[in-house]
């Protein structure tokens, strides 16, 4: 029995392969590694393994027996430092799965192994972060460093979010979406700066606000231009570095999926032809898996 996990900043899709080839899913909290904390993490794991019982119809977690995990995240760098969120990861798993095989692998590998499978493509993650990457139909030959929320994740749902709210304090915003989300969100300056500076997961906050920015998209011009921006922004600062190397090109993440018309759009203009889209790895995944 196998269990793929695919975790993202706001969520994690956790998936059995039975020995029979059936398939059992639920979906946790999203464990991202560059900002979470271990209390989150233990109590997620422990949630997920209650999950995975119930799932199963058995009686307790020693009852069952996984033998390989396949682990799926961002934040996620081999290390042999006892306190890298690697080892940390790896010895939780371990003890909430005691005897599985664990295997602990980045979320650019499960964008590419769901995106081509066994065939080389340039990768893109376009969700609450982004990313990009050359995949070779083994394993990842040059990627480009996101630089999380904070320093890059240029063309995500935070990144849109982050500059969304930065115009919003300086009062650059219109007055009719400036209306509109006072009365949906808290938009207080302390609230804000609460969940920015010290939230359990500031990208996922700001990616929150990227369904109501793209609402407006077809009928504010501001909203167009700074959604059409963080798109370009990625094309220029990420997916440019790799636009010689003839290969085909695919996007996954929920917002990248649900922005896809205007991606692709905005991509033929600026030379770059992308072939595929998917909301979330896990299907491609399975199927790698299987």
């Amino acid at each position: 029995m196998k269990l793929i996990i695919e975790s993202g900043a706001t969520k994690s899709d956790w998936t059995l392969i039975l020995n029979d080839g059936e398939i059992s899913s639920f979906k946790m909290a999203g464990l991202n590694f560059s900002s979470g904390n271990d209390e989150f993490l233990s109590r997620t794991l422990e949630e997920a393994s209650l999950q995975v019982v119930q799932s199963l119809g058995a009686s307790a977690p020693d009852s069952i027996q996984i033998d390989e995990i396949h682990f799926y995240a961002a934040g996620l760098f081999p290390s042999e430092d006892p306190d890298s969120p690697f080892q940390r990861l790896a010895t939780m798993l371990g003890n909430h799965f005691p005897g599985s095989a664990i295997r602990l692998e980045s979320d650019l590998l499960a964008a590419a192994r769901a995106l081509f499978g066994h065939e080389p493509g340039i990768v893109c993650i376009l969700g609450t972060g982004s990313n990009v990457c050359i995949y070779d139909g083994t394993s990842i030959t040059s990627r480009v460093n996101s630089g999380g929320f904070i320093l890059g994740d240029e063309g995500s749902a935070s990144a849109l979010g982050r500059a969304f709210i930065s115009d919003y304090l300086k009062d650059l915003v219109p007055e009719t979406v400036t209306r509109y989300f006072q009365e949906k969100h808290d938009m207080s300056y302390p609230e804000i700066v609460r969940n920015v500076y010290r939230g359990t997961s500031p990208s996922a906050y700001l990616g929150a606000f990227a369904k109501d920015i793209l609402s407006f998209y077809a009928t504010e011009h501001y909203m167009q231009n700074l959604v059409d921006e963080n798109f370009r922004l990625f094309f220029a600062r990420c997916l440019a570095r790799f636009k010689a190397e003839n290969l085909p090109v695919g996007i996954a993440g929920s917002f990248g999926y649900a922005c896809r018309e205007i991606i692709a759009a905005l991509g033929e203009q600026d030379g770059f032809r992308i072939s595929k889209f998917v909301a979330s790895p896990s299907e491609g995944l399975i199927a790698y898996h299987k």
